[in-house]
């Protein structure tokens, strides 16, 4: 019967040292903070909307565009409205949840 070592199970193997975990230059430079990201997330939600509208505005003026491809400008328009909806009541959720909690 051999006996084998106790390290040779991973979860029982020694901790290696910490790795440096300062963020690198390329990290700080691509990163960006929430409100920003936000901010160009609802700018798009706006586009989407603006270019649905006008879509439907040649449409009903009788100029050249599609009916499906004003049928898919809408539905996008829709959805990214409705996630950012979503989105909206998540945050306040949260906000909520932290408000109740007591020190």
């Amino acid at each position: 019967m051999a006996i084998e070592s106790v390290f040779l199970n991973p979860a029982t193997a020694p901790v290696s040292p910490a790795r440096n975990l300062a963020p690198s230059p390329e990290t700080q430079r691509t990163e960006q903070s929430f409100a920003s990201f936000l901010k160009d997330a609802i700018n798009k939600v706006n586009e989407l909307q603006v270019q649905s509208d006008q879509m439907t505005e040649k449409l009903a003026l009788g100029q050249d565009v599609e009916l499906h491809q004003v049928m898919i400008a809408a539905e996008k328009a829709s959805i990214a409205l409705q996630a950012t909806l979503e989105i909206r009541n998540k945050v306040i959720e949260a906000y909520q949840e932290i408000m109740r909690m007591q020190i």
